[in-house]
């Protein structure tokens, strides 16, 4: 275009003949020629049908785009997987290709390509960003729902992921402790969407009524809780950016570990080898681990962990069990028919009675499950000792090897149930290793019954040692009496007694032997 200008502006405006403009220009008569004949203002070009290497393989790439529409959106390939496919089936060209391709896949079908969002910037210590994202995994062999919790430092892009069965406040408060934890401090500030265990009511405008649970969390951790606008996840556009990039990085394709803690300790070590691989993306120079570093410094003091729990009230049932999402768990039998509270953690379930802790179980996350401890049932055992035999809290009860065998033995006899009873009732008060002990040594001896057990328990406690009395000055005596037995002898010696003794003491001897047995010796 400028050559041309320049051609146009020599002739018409200066005068100059075709010979004077091609030697200025260094361009043909002929062009020059045809260019002043034609009065072309803009030259026009053929296109260019060159082949694409990407031509190969559209009909793949068209069956893909297809199979996906039919997919949630969270589980669609991205542009880069799509790429990544197309390597493997022999494409050897460019990644932007592709992605052309993409775009004008887009407008045929009259989706938008582009939304504006404003950038924002962050001071370090600032603010975080929370938000959940569902993913599945295969845990144990099954393919499991899981939510997965989002902490992401708006400053320095330090990130916390953590997975959990649900999204409940038992769980919120347990990422954010540990998130904290991870991160070794807290910001001025948290953002968070709408979600129901945080926002009570949406107000006009910012604002929000916040959970009273989710107010005393942040008052902990002393954090201003703030919840974006209703339908603007651009507020917090890096976290929910973040779900998308971790889902790509981390989840695809499908994990697969033998538990749930397994799959958090790998998350855990991943959020530090990511921070630590990945370019900053407004200090490129920098890597999120190394602005993390200095963004530490501004973070608030961690305060001790926070007692996440979710409490509700319930009424112990006659087979001394509370329920809580289907699932049961044993409570102490003393408590039957009594209200307690179930303080719900993340992890485990406690029975709480008046403020003191009655029973701890590890949380069932299943359905129609029942966590016993066979403890709970000892006192009620004590009254119905057959119950030992099939009682459900006692199947597969886990006691110690030389207590295991007493029972085995015991069970075979008649009332032997009764005397294993008795020897459990000992473990409370004098723990498992001496009652394992004396079992050990009762089955070496060759005398299997609780009565035996029970006294070699004995045996092994000792005598208790003497207790010293100070006898107050008024009390004491001034002679001390002296022992004489001569003045028995001589009380035996005498007829009157010696009648005495065969009227009356001799039929009490034999009436309570064990009673007379000093009168008998001192006879004797």
């Amino acid at each position: 275009m400028d050559v041309l200008g320049k051609i146009r502006r020599l002739h018409f405006r200066e005068g100059l003949s075709i010979r004077q403009i091609a030697k200025k220009t260094t361009l043909s008569r002929n062009t020059i020629r045809r260019y002043l004949r034609d009065a072309t203002v803009e030259p026009e070009y053929p296109e260019r049908a060159s082949p694409s290497k990407l031509d190969a393989f559209t009909s793949i790439l068209t069956q893909w785009l297809a199979e996906d529409s039919a997919l949630p959106k969270k589980q669609r390939r991205t542009g880069r997987r799509l790429f990544e496919g197309l390597k493997a089936q022999g494409y050897d060209g460019s990644y932007d290709r592709v992605t052309a391709f993409l775009r004008d896949r887009q407008q045929e079908s009259g989706q938008p390509t582009g939304t504006v969002f404003i950038p924002l910037r962050f001071a370090p210590g600032d603010a975080f960003q929370f938000d959940w994202s569902t993913e599945h995994v295969e845990i144990n062999g099954q393919v499991t729902k899981l939510k997965v919790a989002h902490l992401r430092l708006s400053h320095s892009r330090k990130f916390y992921v953590r997975a959990y069965p649900g999204e409940s406040h038992e769980m919120l408060f347990d990422a954010h402790m540990r998130a904290f934890a991870y991160l070794g401090g807290v910001p001025r500030r948290g953002i968070y969407d709408n979600m129901k265990t945080a926002v009570s009511e949406i107000g006009q405008g910012k604002a929000r009524v916040f959970n009273r649970r989710f107010l005393s969390l942040a008052s902990h951790y002393l954090f201003a809780p703030e919840a974006c606008t209703p339908a603007s996840g651009w507020e917090k556009g890096q976290v929910e950016n973040q779900v998308g990039n971790l889902r790509e990085w981390l989840f695809v394709p499908r994990l697969k570990f033998p538990t749930l803690a397994a799959l958090n300790d790998w998350l855990e070590q991943r959020c530090t080898e990511i921070a630590q691989e990945r370019s900053h993306p407004e200090y490129r120079e920098q890597t999120v681990e190394a602005v993390f570093i200095a963004e530490k410094a501004a973070l608030g003091a961690l305060p001790p962990p926070f007692d996440g729990y979710a409490e509700r009230q319930c009424r112990v049932t006659h087979h001394s069990l509370v329920s809580y999402e289907r699932n049961r768990y044993s409570v102490p039998c003393t408590h039957v028919g009594h209200a307690v509270s179930l303080r719900v953690y993340a992890d485990r379930m406690c029975i709480v009675a008046e403020g003191q802790p009655l029973a701890e179980h590890a949380r069932l996350f299943g359905r129609y499950q029942t966590s016993y401890n066979p403890w709970h049932y000892l006192p009620a055992l004590e009254r119905k000792p057959g119950a030992l035999r099939n009682g459900a809290p006692f199947a597969n009860w886990d006691l110690p090897a030389p207590i295991k065998a007493i029972e085995t033995r015991l069970m075979k006899l008649s009332g032997g149930d009764r005397q294993f009873v008795q020897i459990l009732a000992a473990i409370p008060s004098d723990g498992y290793e001496a009652v394992a002990a004396s079992c050990a040594q009762a089955i070496e001896a060759g005398v299997i019954n609780a009565d035996y057990v029970l006294n070699l328990l004995n045996r092994r406690k000792g005598q208790p040692a003497a207790v010293s009395v100070d006898t107050p000055n008024g009390l004491r005596l001034k002679e001390e009496p002296k022992a004489d037995v001569e003045r028995y002898d001589q009380l035996l010696g005498s007829e009157l007694i010696r009648t005495i003794a065969l009227l009356v003491i001799t039929p009490l001897m034999n009436t309570y032997p064990p009673v007379m047995m000093g009168v008998s010796h001192a006879a004797a």
